[in-house]
Formats: C-alpha cells, sequence, structure tokens
C-alpha cells in the first residue's frame, strides 16, 4: 500500500506484519483501513487516500521510534553518576602510576611512567559505560515496533519492568469495541419499533460505541425507522427531530425528540429523570448475567424498554490475560458499566479484580488510590474518557485502534489493539533492563580489572603489565562486547 486509506471496492487479504508483528494476513473488504507499507495479497482493492506522507501511519511509528531511541532512560542516571566521579580518578590513577613508575619502575624509568599513564587513560575510555545503555534502548524499543508494541520513550520502558496491576478498560480494550444491537425489550404501552425509533433518533448525537450500536442496528431492523434517512417525509421528519440534546458522561443522553422527552442510559440517568424502571430491571438483569450491556428508555417520564447491546470478546483476550498471569501481573478491569454486565465479562476471562460502574473522570481516581496503595500501575485503555487515567497511571498503554487523544496521553501503544501486545511488552521490558544491567556491570568489572594491570600493579608479582597498543585493543573489545550484547534483544522470546 503506497498511503494510508480506505477500501472503496474489492476484498483482499493483507500482510500488516511490517506495523503489527501478526503473520497471518488480515481480511479486508469494503470501508476497512488500509496503512502504507502492508502488501496486498491475491484480490484487488480499490482505496481512497486519506493520509500520504508524513502523516501516514508507518511514517508515525518510525518517526516515535527514532524519538524514542534518542530518549534516555532514568537507569542511565546511574552511569552518568559513576562517570562523573570515575573520568577524575582514573587521571588521578593514571598520575599516580606515573609518578611510581619513575620513582620506583625498572629502567627506561621515564618511558615506563609514561608508557603507564597512558595505558591507564586508553583502558580506562569510559565508551563500553557510555553505550551499555542507550545500545539496550535502541535494539529493545526496535524490537517492540517489530511486535507491534510502540513505546515513545525510554523511561516507559524501564518503569514496565516494575508493573505489578494493569488496569484495563472493558469495551475496545478487552472486547471488539465493535458492539452492536441484539434484542429490543419494549416496556407496558410501548411498541419495540417506536422505542428503537425515539432511541436512535437521540443516540444519534451522540460518538459511544453503544449508541453506534444503537442507530446502525436501528437501520438494519428498519431502515424507516433510521433518524437521518433523506426518504423520510417532512412528517416523519417531524417525528424524529431532536433538540434539547444533553450528554451526561457515564450515564447516558437525552433530548425532546418530536416533542417527547427521551432518555436513553442507565439506572442513574432514568433516576436523575424520574423514570422508575423496576418493572424492567428482570429483563436487564436477564441480559447482563451473560455478559451484555441493557441500556433502558425512558420516554416523558415512563420506562419504555430495554435495548440489549452485546460487545464480543476479542479473541486473543483469554490468551493475553493468562500470559499476563505467567508474568505475575495483576489485571484489574475498570470499567463504567453495569457491575453484572461487567462481572460476566470478567468471569470469562478470570480477571483478578472487576471494578465496574465507574464514571470516566473516576477512573484517574482509582489509579491514584492503587498507587498508593504501593501497586505500579499500567493503565491500557482506548477512549478519549480514558485518557485522564492513561496518564495517571505509571505507564499509560493505548490501543492503537482507539482514540486520538487515548494514544497521545500514553507513552505505549498497541499498534494492533491487540492484548497479547502487553505481555509481550513485559517481556522486552524486562530483558531490556535485564541487558542493560548486565552491560553495565560488564563495563564496571571491565574497568575495575583492566585499570588496575594497566598500571602496573600486577607487575612485581606477576611481571604483568599492557602496552598502549594492547590496552586500545581491549578497550575496543569491551565495547564491541556491550553491542554484541545489546544485540541479543534482537532474538530474545517475547
Amino acid at each position: 500500500m503506497p498511503v494510508d486509506g480506505i477500501v472503496l471496492d474489492g476484498a483482499s487479504h493483507v500482510d500488516e506484519s511490517l506495523l503489527t508483528g501478526e503473520p497471518d494476513p488480515v481480511s479486508k473488504a469494503k470501508g476497512a483501513s488500509l496503512s502504507a507499507g502492508t502488501t496486498n495479497g491475491s484480490g484487488t482493492l480499490l482505496m481512497r487516500a486519506q493520509r500520504v506522507g508524513g502523516d501516514t501511519l508507518l511514517a508515525q511509528i518510525v518517526r516515535l521510534v527514532a524519538q524514542a531511541q534518542r530518549s534516555r532512560a532514568p537507569v542511565q542516571r546511574l552511569a552518568d553518576r559513576v562517570s562523573a566521579w570515575f573520568v577524575p580518578s582514573v587521571v588521578v590513577i593514571a598520575v599516580v602510576a606515573a609518578i611510581v613508575w619513575a620513582l620506583l619502575g625498572p629502567p627506561p624509568q621515564a618511558a615506563n611512567a609514561l608508557l603507564a599513564a597512558v595505558s591507564v587513560l586508553i583502558i580506562a575510555c569510559p565508551c563500553a559505560l557510555g553505550l551499555a545503555t542507550p545500545m539496550s534502548i535502541m535494539v529493545g524499543v526496535g524490537r517492540g515496533a517489530l511486535e507491534g508494541v510502540l513505546i515513545k520513550d525510554a523511561a516507559a520502558l524501564e518503569r514496565l519492568e516494575k508493573v505489578t496491576t494493569l488496569v484495563v478498560d472493558k469495551t475496545g480494550t478487552l472486547t471488539e469495541g465493535r458492539p452492536s444491537l441484539q434484542r429490543v425489550l419494549a416496556g407496558n404501552g410501548f411498541d419495540e419499533a417506536d422505542v428503537l425509533r425515539l432511541a436512535a433518533a437521540v443516540e444519534d448525537a451522540s460518538e459511544h460505541p453503544l449508541a453506534r450500536a444503537i442507530v446502525a442496528g436501528s437501520r438494519l431492523r428498519a431502515p424507516q425507522a433510521a433518524p437521518l434517512v433523506g426518504a423520510l417525509g417532512a412528517a416523519a421528519r417531524a417525528r424524529t427531530r431532536v433538540v434539547d440534546f444533553v450528554s451526561d458522561a457515564g450515564r447516558g443522553v437525552s433530548a425532546r425528540v418530536g416533542g417527547r422527552r427521551v432518555a436513553v442510559g442507565n439506572e442513574q440517568l432514568m433516576s436523575a429523570e424520574g423514570v422508575d424502571v423496576a418493572a424492567l430491571a428482570s429483563l436487564a438483569a436477564d441480559a447482563r448475567a451473560g455478559g451484555a450491556t441493557a441500556v433502558f428508555v425512558g420516554v416523558d417520564g415512563r420506562a419504555a424498554g430495554v435495548l440489549v447491546v452485546e460487545d464480543a470478546i476479542k479473541p486473543t483476550t483469554s490468551d493475553a490475560i493468562e500470559a499476563l498471569r505467567r508474568a505475575h501481573v495483576r489485571v484489574i478491569m475498570l470499567t463504567g458499566d453495569d457491575e453484572k454486565t461487567a462481572r460476566a465479562v470478567g468471569t470469562a476471562l478470570g480477571v483478578d479484580e472487576v471494578i465496574a460502574g465507574v464514571l470516566p473522570q473516576d477512573k484517574a481516581a482509582t489509579i491514584e488510590r492503587l498507587q498508593r496503595a504501593g501497586q505500579v500501575v499500567a493503565m491500557a485503555g482506548d477512549g478519549v474518557n480514558d485518557a485522564p487515567a492513561l496518564a495517571r497511571a505509571d505507564v499509560g498503554i493505548a490501543m492503537g485502534t482507539g482514540s486520538d487523544v487515548a494514544i497521545e496521553s500514553a507513552p505505549v501503544t498497541l499498534v494492533k489493539g491487540d492484548l497479547r501486545g502487553i505481555a509481550r511488552a513485559l517481556l522486552l521490558s524486562r530483558a531490556t533492563m535485564r541487558n542493560i544491567r548486565q552491560n553495565l556491570a560488564f563495563a564496571f568489572g571491565y574497568n575495575a580489572l583492566g585499570v588496575p594491570i594497566a598500571a602496573g600493579v600486577f607487575y612485581p608479582a606477576l611481571g604483568l603489565l599492557l602496552s598502549p597498543a594492547l590496552a586500545s585493543l581491549a578497550m575496543s573489545l569491551s565495547s564491541v562486547s556491550v553491542i554484541g550484547n545489546a544485540l541479543r534483544l534482537r532474538t530474545v522470546k517475547l
């Protein structure tokens, strides 16, 4: 694909492994998105270009990976502090070695003193120490990009290693994020078609996934009930005219439709609207017990019906939860959905804890509460309402299929929106930090052994002494060894 775009016609399978790390081709048909750099299979696709040049997803990934590879991990401060003391110490050691050789060494004393001092300065060159952290970060971030895990800064890669708790949103994170309307249950005195028509008219002004599912379901079931069909006559348009629209985040929406007061949302919204939904409670409970979401519809202060919306769990979610459990990470589902619906999904997936009925503005407070309890928290989400919590978490992880606000708020993005990427990111972080520690240990150990030898400490007992040429070779080999160790991250199993 030369640019980013959308399929206008045709069908094919596209290899997206360059972006997502997943080898299986992805089916593409009309309306599907296409990304530059991916490869078409045997079918034919007619596409409309939407983003070109530096605006394509591939170009953005390249830019962010380059930025991350230039960033500094907090562990680099250790090397900086050591270097601040190390360099002056080496100069002092070189001077002392020269003086000792000049006073006590064998002839020619001046030449030996000069050789000792130069050998100490050469072998102690802190190249390996300076390469230890950035080389591992560069290779680790690049490996993450190949696996579909976009890490925007080195600090996030380091913090991932310490994560003890992962908080995940439900819709669009654990589930497909494409809910669909399954059933319409009308209350006494109401018709199913009328309930759906009024609810769809109000929800048509909302961008919430549940709202889109209700509107789409309305159009599929009865095109004449869809609120914005141009073929409707003047009388029909008057019946669906929406005014005084209000969106109550975490509860639902309300408006006046054709002169009637319509509210669509949960029990809290119905209570605020003065609608008694007790008669519909058993219908809603049955839907929620199966993991579906029950949306109440109130018309003119009366309980009009229940819309049953279901969002399928992603096929890879169970494997991701199991992989996180093996990595000793506690998984908490944090959602604004109803308690029964959330617990049904949580039980099916085997998450450790379910926190339901949380308003968008309270998600960040929940993250803060976990942090005060001593947990290192990563948050995974995809929506605008997840952005504050993503920013508040120790590590925010955004689904690449989610909103731009969520992606901008999080230092880690899963390009494909596959939760298995979180398990890979955790393993990659641990492998990278382990690699950095190995590099630092080698650099420190090399200097701890090489400097005394170059200074001639072992010469009286063993006759062991390094020439500047051998010191230069040893210094070069130390840098090559650090680079070689960092490159092992390219083949680490994730």
